[in-house]
C-alpha cells in the first residue's frame, strides 16, 4: 500500500463507493419500480457488490468504502488519521456521483434509494449501531488478524453486509455507512434522519472495533497502512 500513490488509492475509494451506491440503491429504486428484486434481493445486492469490489481494488486502497470502517481503523491504531480525510472526501464523491446519476436516469424513485427507519428513529439507531458493530467486528479479524482467514475477507465482509442487510433492511434500511446515506440524501432532497446514519454507523463501528482489538488478545501495531479489508495473511504479517 505505502508503494502505491495516494491519489491511485483515492480513485480506487471513489469507484467502489460509486459501485456500492449505484448497485446498492439502485437496486432499492429498481425494486420499487418494478418489484422485481424484493428484499432478499436488495440485500443480496448490496453484500454481492462490496464482496466484488473488495477483490477488485483490496490490494489497492483497501477497499474500505465506509467513513465509518476508517474511523474505527484510525481509532484502533490501524490506519493513520492524516489519510482518513482524502479516503472520506474521495468516497462522498462517488456517493454522490452514483446518487446523481440514479437520479438522472430513473428519477427520484424512493428517494434516489435513501435509507429511512420504518420506526422510531431511537429504534434504528440502536439497530443501526449494532450492525455496524457486528460488521466492523469481522472487519478487523479478516482485515488485521494473521490468524484469521484473510483470503476469505470479501466473502466474510460482504456476507456480514448481506446477513444485516437481510434482517435489519426492514427495521433501518441497513446502511452501517455514513456514504451510502449521505449521497442519496443530498442528492434527493430527503434529509430526514439522516444524522443517525452517520453518528450510528461511526459509533458502531467504534465498538465493534474496540471489541475486537480486545478479544483478540494482542497489542495493536502503530498506525500504518494496514487497514485493509483485501489483503492475504502475508500482507498483513
Amino acid at each position: 500500500m505505502t508503494a502505491v500513490p495516494l491519489a491511485r488509492a483515492l480513485v480506487a475509494e471513489a469507484i467502489g463507493t460509486f459501485a456500492l451506491v449505484f448497485a446498492g440503491a439502485g437496486a432499492v429504486m429498481v425494486d420499487a419500480k418494478t418489484h422485481a428484486l424484493g428484499h432478499v434481493g436488495v440485500a443480496i445486492t448490496f453484500g454481492l457488490v462490496i464482496m466484488a469490489m473488495i477483490y477488485a481494488v483490496g490490494h489497492i486502497s483497501g477497499a474500505h468504502f465506509n467513513a465509518a470502517v476508517t474511523f474505527a481503523f484510525a481509532l484502533t491504531r490501524h490506519f493513520p488519521w492524516r489519510r482518513a480525510l482524502g479516503y472520506w472526501s474521495a468516497r462522498l464523491v462517488g456517493a454522490l456521483t452514483a446518487a446523481a446519476l440514479l437520479r438522472g436516469s430513473l428519477g427520484n424513485i424512493a428517494h434516489v434509494g435513501v435509507t429511512l427507519p420504518s420506526g422510531s428513529q431511537g429504534q434504528s439507531f440502536v439497530w443501526e449501531l449494532v450492525m455496524t458493530a457486528f460488521l466492523m467486528f469481522v472487519v478487523l479479524a479478516v482485515a488485521t488478524d494473521t490468524r484469521a482467514v484473510g483470503e476469505a475477507a470479501a466473502i466474510a465482509i460482504g456476507g456480514t453486509i448481506g446477513l444485516d442487510a437481510m434482517f435489519g433492511g426492514p427495521i433501518s434500511g441497513a446502511s452501517m455507512n455514513p456514504m451510502r446515506s449521505l449521497g442519496p440524501a443530498l442528492v434527493s432532497g430527503n434529509l430526514h434522519a439522516l444524522w443517525l446514519y452517520i453518528v450510528a454507523p461511526l459509533a458502531g463501528a467504534s465498538a465493534g472495533g474496540l471489541a475486537y482489538q480486545f478479544v483478540r488478545g494482542e497489542q495493536p501495531r502503530p498506525a500504518e497502512l494496514v487497514g485493509h479489508t483485501g489483503v492475504s495473511k502475508d500482507e498483513a504479517a
